[in-house]
């Protein structure tokens, strides 16, 4: 069996969200890719659910959040109701932050979708091969290129590609981190959850209070698409091989509630909680649920992996169009890393205090409850907000240029820093802050205390709440440039240095790496803290890489800095 030699083709395996969007971002940088999915098709089963703002702001730079907002539900949808059955009254209620209705610290506004609905729009950005049916079985690294193995499952022939990376983005199950040996920190399986998709006229009870889901004590439903559809699920019974779907769905329905629904599908899965000990091996890099499985509760997994690429792509497309040094590479998992473990720690609290909340009220109901004895539900109104984690982390590593622009080793204990009204102030960088209210979380589980992944010395909630900052390795804020226009759109497929005074950082040579400069009116410069002279550098994904607060402090400062977080001198 020969070897095919791919030239500079980015190998990316899995045609999830995670993967088709890593092929969208590399094809806008101008490099080749092969993306190959194992399954003969995309996903038809509407899994992942909300689209955060933070992805809606990269989907934006990628041209695609019209069309996904064109096919999601309203923004009224944006919302969790908690009921005891479907046909009860609301007991409480929580809106998604960011998605609910806009915030005032993004140009755009997230979105509760269904995967299958967006997959195929993330199909259609690039024009690039994509090989649906195809399996990866085989990975070896030789000679500055790693040699991967594909297998057609439908007619079981072999090929060998050579490529310069891989890139994995291949699910919980990843072969390529089995194939690896790499490891995983974490509860694990946290329970097995089965997902009935049914269909059924359910709008007595929903067209007038609407909701992205609707927990109740019997399980949990969501509205599937705006045209119609439901889905149901919850923890699969112990007789699931015999239980009865459709009486399952009535009974959480409510009693009396005399509705008519057809069972579809039935899909069985395991809620997975872990984070791998590596997301790269030489010249295999791994993102999404590979590095990273988390439950499904506030809406966190997708996301996270769109933010993992986000932040990956552009890296590898300097190191392969030669403006980069390979060691900008190591940033990934040094940035990455400490995100994964964060969000693993919010997202398996997020479950715990669910089941919790369900628990109890279902024993409650047993016991012979009524209506007006509820259960008190440990998140209160904090419940999906989130923009803490969703905006607020910042990166530190050797692609990130501190105030007195050096290049800062990372902590020995790496945290995520989240943005603090301390950074609006100008402080020093702060970890995030516990959940303002603990008093709304008594009773944190022990797992979310225990995961070998989780940061030491923090509470199970990181910060909910985002404050802009202008600090080096932060998101950079979202601020008006135009009507219409923010300060997010000027970023792309380049470096954007933001000041008050573009003539006096104009390079007095050609750059070597892709560079632009925007004008930033006056007050908005005063806003981030600038002089007069001042400057932000901002990276390709958006964060912050340095800062010079009074002016060019050297002729060549621009371009040191470009080198020194590039590592290419």
């Amino acid at each position: 069996m020969s070897v095919a030699e791919a030239g500079e083709t980015v190998l990316i395996v899995g045609g999830g969200p995670v993967g088709l969007t890593a092929r969208a971002l590399l094809a806008r940088w101008g490099v080749r890719t092969l993306l190959v999915e194992r399954h003969g098709e995309l996903s038809p089963f509407p899994r992942s659910r909300l689209v955060n703002v933070r992805s809606m702001e990269i989907f934006r730079g990628l041209g695609l959040a019209g069309q996904i907002t064109a096919r999601a539900f309203p923004p009224e949808y944006g919302r969790v109701r908690f009921r005891d059955t479907l046909r009860d009254r609301d007991f409480a209620a929580a809106v998604m932050a960011g998605v609910h209705a806009p915030v005032p610290e993004s140009p755009v506004t997230g979105v509760v979708t269904s995967q299958d609905r967006l997959e195929p729009v993330l199909l259609g950005a690039a024009d690039t091969p994509v090989r649906f049916g195809a399996e990866l079985v085989g990975l070896s690294e030789e000679r500055g290129a790693v040699v991967a193995r594909l297998a057609d499952r439908r007619s079981g022939r072999q090929t060998r590609l050579r490529v310069p990376y891989v890139l994995a983005a291949d699910g919980a199950n990843s072969t390529v981190r089995q194939l690896l040996g790499i490891g995983t920190a974490g509860p694990g399986a946290l329970g097995k959850v089965t997902t009935v998709v049914f269909d059924a006229d359910l709008d007595r009870w929903c067209a007038g209070q609407p909701a992205g889901v609707y927990f109740t004590a019997h399980g949990s439903f969501t509205p599937l698409y705006p045209e119609g559809g439901w889905a149901w699920f919850g923890p699969t019974p112990e007789d699931g091989a015999r239980t009865d779907w459709h009486e399952l769905v009535a009974r959480a329905l409510g009693p009396g509630a005399d509705v008519r629904h057809q069972v579809l599908r039935v899909q069985h899965w395991v809620m997975n909680a872990f984070v791998a000990e590596r997301l790269r091996q030489g010249r295999v890099l791994l993102a999404g649920d590979a590095v990273h499985a988390v439950p499904v509760i506030g809406g966190l997994g997708m996301n996270a992996g769109l933010a993992d690429v986000h932040n990956l792509c552009w890296k590898i497309a300097g190191v392969l169009q030669g403006w980069a040094g390979p060691s900008l590479l190591d940033t990934y998992e040094t940035e990455r890393q400490p995100v994964a473990r964060l969000t693993l720690r919010q997202a398996v609290a997020n479950a715990q205090l669910l089941r919790t909340a369900q628990t109890r009220r279902r024993e409650q109901l047993q016991a012979g409850g009524d209506g007006a004895q509820r259960v008190e539900l440990p998140w209160s109104d904090r419940y999906f907000a989130q923009l803490g984690l969703v905006l607020g982390v910042a990166y530190r590593s050797t692609a990130v240029l501190t105030d007195d622009h050096t290049r800062p080793e990372p902590p020995a204990d790496p945290r995520v820093h989240a943005s603090s009204r301390a950074d609006a102030d100008g402080a020093t960088d702060t970890h995030p802050a516990t959940n303002p209210h603990p008093a709304t979380n008594p009773h944190p589980a022990p797992e979310a205390h225990s995961d070998a992944g989780a940061v030491p010395g923090m509470e199970a909630l990181p910060a909910t709440d985002y404050v802009p900052t202008p600090q080096p390795g932060h998101r950079m804020p979202h601020l008006p440039l135009t009507p219409g226009r923010s300060t997010l759109d000027a970023l792309g497929e380049w470096f954007t240095l933001f000041t008050p005074d573009t003539a006096a950082w104009a390079p007095r040579a050609a750059s070597p790496w892709p560079l632009r400069a925007e004008a930033l009116p006056q007050g908005s410069a005063e806003g981030l803290g600038l002089g007069p002279g001042g400057a932000l550098l901002v990276r390709p994904d958006g964060h912050i890489a340095a800062r010079w607060t009074d002016g060019p402090p050297a002729p060549a400062a621009l371009f040191e800095a470009l080198a020194a977080l590039n590592g290419r001198p």
